[in-house]
């Protein structure tokens, strides 16, 4: 993307490589890149996912062969997991399928929306007859299926993660099947999917990574494209994106190889702005990024309090210690009542709660002896003599929610 305003003309990659042969026919329109250059390139923001590999990323026609060998041979169903996105990929898995005569079933909301705008717009080819619903996959032979789907980066509500899990309401996987993970882990993303290929081997099914066959070629270019750019745009500056610190680095490295200026390479992280004007380019102040927090109807910060209070519950859980004491004088006139939720290691059997019980009507004795009458301090000092108890007891500290209620 070419963004162009009076001080130049400012090129935003996204995820690029130079594909010579690519599937769907047309190159990489080198010419207008050189162009852009000729015309002066003000900024270019590259992507450096691969630029720590040496070389040029393989053709992404490269796949479909080898696709179609491994499909071939696998003695029951198939599952191919990619990226939605590709569109080239998903075509090519459906070739593959096609001539080894094997039907599709497209599992995941995503990628039926991709293949359906795909056809729609002519960049997708699906015979007509080729594809099973999801509700037939069961009932339908298995040496004649092909399972697009999902998951390849193991998405926690993924169609391929809850296949794993045995928790997909119409796919159910089992021995003999093969799962193809057409696509690497984004970094970062290693530890959900090496979790998501150790539940299918529990399964039994079989599964087929690119570390055992050329099943993916990456869409983000190498070391040598990523210079090839560089040479064609011949930005003024340059700020690496798309990466983490490591390969930031090495674009900037790539960059200063091919003659920038390394005052004019900029390196940042999320949130640091980079300003340009006619008196140069510079970092700016640092802005507010990270999670947006979508809670119910309400979409932006939730105050720090309100997630401290969420982690104690999901860690220690909550204790509710519900108190009636007289009006007159504070003391107890009803057994107060406990009630536990999410307590780890709390059973009946260990007598904590009538502990926390006893320890209740001591504090509210205490409290009356000190004619302490108000209910907000009557709560306050229910609450430290609980938690004290209870992390002298268990050692945890679980949220205490005291209620002191005046007869």
């Amino acid at each position: 993307m070419a963004v162009t305003c009076e001080l130049g003309t400012v090129i935003v990659t996204g995820d690029y490589k130079f594909d010579q042969t690519p599937v769907d026919g047309p190159p990489t329109d080198a010419a207008r890149l050189a162009e852009l250059g000729r015309e002066g390139v003000l900024l270019l923001c590259g992507d450096s996912t691969n630029a720590d590999r040496i070389g040029t990323a393989p053709s992404e026609a490269s796949v479909g062969p080898v696709l179609e060998e491994v499909v071939g041979r696998a003695e029951g169903r198939v599952v191919v997991t990619s990226f939605a996105s590709n569109v080239h990929r998903l075509q090519q898995v459906i070739d593959a399928a096609v001539a080894l005569d094997r039907r599709v079933a497209v599992i995941g909301r995503s990628m039926r929306k991709n293949l359906n705008i795909a056809r729609q717009l002519g960049h997708a080819q699906v015979p007509e007859g080729l594809l099973v619903s999801p509700k037939e996959v069961e009932s339908f032979p298995d040496e004649r299926l092909v399972m697009l789907t999902t998951g390849s980066q193991g998405e926690p509500l993924s169609a391929l993660r809850r296949m794993a899990h045995q928790e997909h309401p119409q796919v159910k996987l089992h021995s003999g099947d093969t799962v193809i993970f057409s696509a690497t882990p984004i970094p970062g993303n290693e530890r959900a999917v090496n979790e998501t290929v150790d539940r299918l081997y529990q399964i039994g099914a079989t599964v087929i990574t690119s570390q055992d066959a050329k099943v993916h070629a990456s869409g983000h270019g190498w070391s040598e494209e990523i210079q090839l750019m560089l040479n064609l745009t011949q930005p003024r500056y340059v700020m690496p994106i798309h990466g983490d610190h490591k390969r930031l680095h090495l674009h900037g490295k790539l960059a200063e190889a091919v003659g920038v200026d390394p005052e004019a390479i900029f390196k940042g992280r999320n949130g640091l702005p980079l300003e340009i004007d006619e008196r140069g380019a510079r970092f700016g102040e640092q802005e507010q990024t990270g999670v947006v927090f979508v809670d119910g109807v309400e979409v932006g910060d939730i105050e720090d309090v309100a997630l401290r209070d969420r982690r104690a519950l999901s860690a220690d859980g909550i204790f509710i210690v519900v108190a009636t004491v007289s009006g007159q004088d504070g003391h107890p006139i009803a057994p107060p009542e406990v009630i536990s939720r999410g307590v780890p290691f709390l059973t009946e059997e260990d007598g904590v709660v009538d502990e926390i019980r006893e320890t209740v009507e001591m504090s509210l004795a205490q409290a009356a002896a000190d004619e302490v009458h108000e209910i907000s301090l009557l709560q306050d000092h229910l609450r430290e003599d609980v938690v004290s108890f209870i992390y002298e007891r268990l050692r945890r500290r679980p949220m205490v929610l005291p209620v002191v209620v005046e007869v």
